[in-house]
């Protein structure tokens, strides 16, 4: 599929499950405490390095993105979709959230302090992660920290109903840990913390904590 092909599909879906995916996400933040925890580290991390700008890619409604507002953070969100950024700016005033696109970040070089992708790689294709994390080096300061929060598995699949019972047509990706990391590296990351969630469910999850290289 090419790059304008499944982005369109992204895009479109999200718009589409836009309000009941604000909806269900809204308190959502509060069932996890060890998410939670890694967002205070990652806000803590950036405090401790001067502060500055910290993007959210793939921010969805916001709810992430006015979390770390609340911990201090000068966070600011970006998303694929119109209609996520509709909501998000609706629910969140204040806050600042703008369109675009992880591929082709609009972002000036070496303007973030920190960066979080939270679930938000899961419908880039293997193909396409390598350009990804080019530009989320290229957007970060030297040392800056990068969040990132994904599915763990070997497979893909098909999503063809979502959120509220609305269509979808996008593929979610699983990918083992210790092949982010290697995609970390080759783009000029070092991996400081791995973790697993859910390690005895069928379907967990990792989140991965690492640094732009100078």
């Amino acid at each position: 599929m090419s790059v304008d092909g499944w982005l369109a599909d992204t895009r479109t879906s999200y718009d589409t499950v836009a309000e009941s995916y604000a909806d269900m996400l809204r308190d959502g933040l509060a069932k996890y405490p060890h998410l939670m925890s890694a967002l205070a580290l990652f806000a803590d991390t950036v405090a401790a390095a001067g502060g500055g700008p910290v993007a959210d890619v793939g921010c969805g409604p916001g709810h992430v993105t006015a979390h770390l507002r609340g911990l201090g953070a000068d966070a600011f969100g970006v998303d694929l979709s119109p209609g996520m950024v509709e909501a998000a700016r609706r629910d969140h005033p204040g806050v600042r959230f703008e369109v675009g696109s992880m591929t082709d970040l609009d972002l000036a070089d070496g303007s973030v302090a920190g960066l979080l992708a939270w679930w938000s790689l899961i419908h880039v294709p293997d193909e396409e992660v390598p350009g990804v994390f080019a530009h989320f080096r290229r957007v970060l300061r030297p040392g800056g920290p990068l969040l990132l929060g994904f599915h763990v598995g070997d497979a893909s699949h098909l999503k063809t109903e979502g959120y509220g019972g609305h269509p979808m047509n996008v593929y979610i990706h699983r990918r083992r840990p210790e092949r982010v990391g290697a995609w970390l590296r080759e783009a000029g990351f070092v991996v400081e913390a791995q973790t697993l969630l859910d390690p005895d469910e069928s379907k967990p999850s990792a989140m991965l904590f690492a640094r732009r290289l100078a």
